[in-house]
């Protein structure tokens, strides 16, 4: 793996080091957002770990700005916040995962491997996926509701793909995160962070909601008339 990683805090910068090229990989360190930012835009990266508290500007923003600039590299956001709410401003912001300070070193590898993984896996091939006024192209990433065209972090555009397929049955909780985190997947408000951004970002302004949670199991997307 080529990682970048953006982190203030040298000393966790220095085990970062240690850790990741004894076991073979490459590291970059940026010490601030503005350095990270340039970094990310000038190299090629596997993946970035990415600080949440950061001189500049914080990693939200950060995280933000990649992937309004159309960067789609994997981000893993490291806190010391462990709110739900935390959570959900950080997969808003477009991170794909997010680890809680203090963590262990071969969590933090996996978790990474994971991320890698599925970016390199690429994106579905077939025709545009279909519910009610929502569509979606899997092979231009153009997800439209209405006529309005709509925006969304990596993870929430995978679930909201493996719903419309599965469409209108549905989907568990443990087929939702294997499809996406494979066998590593994260703590239990994870999940329902990246389904709290996906219905807000499909459901929005509209009372003919289509995510549906099914309590105990799972979610389902359906037409707002089906039962």
């Amino acid at each position: 793996m080529h990682l970048l990683v953006i982190e203030d805090n040298p000393d966790l910068v220095a085990n970062l080091y240690d850790f990741f090229e004894d076991r073979g990989h490459t590291v970059d360190a940026a010490y601030d957002a503005f350095s990270g930012l340039k970094f990310a835009f000038e190299q090629e990266y596997d993946a970035i770990i990415l600080d949440l508290m950061l001189p500049g500007m914080d990693g939200l923003e950060v995280c933000t700005r990649l992937r309004e600039a159309g960067q789609q590299i994997p981000v893993l956001m490291l806190t010391a916040r462990d709110t739900l709410d935390n959570k959900l401003d950080g997969f808003a912001s477009g991170a794909d995962d997010y680890l809680v300070k203090p963590f262990a070193l071969t969590e933090l590898e996996a978790r990474l491997q994971s991320l890698i993984r599925r970016a390199r896996g690429g994106q579905a091939l077939g025709g545009r996926l279909r519910v009610a006024d929502l569509s979606f192209d899997p092979n231009t990433l153009y997800v439209e509701r209405g006529g309005r065209r709509i925006e969304l972090p990596p993870i929430p555009l995978k679930l909201l793909e493996l719903l419309m397929r599965k469409s209108p049955r549905v989907v568990s909780r443990e087929e939702l995160e294997r499809e996406v985190w494979g066998d590593s997947p994260p703590d239990s408000d994870a999940l329902r962070a990246h389904m709290h951004v996906l219905r807000s970002a499909i459901d929005v302004k509209t009372d003919r909601a289509l995510l549906r949670t099914v309590r105990g199991i799972g979610y389902r997307l359906v037409e707002p008339d089906a039962y």
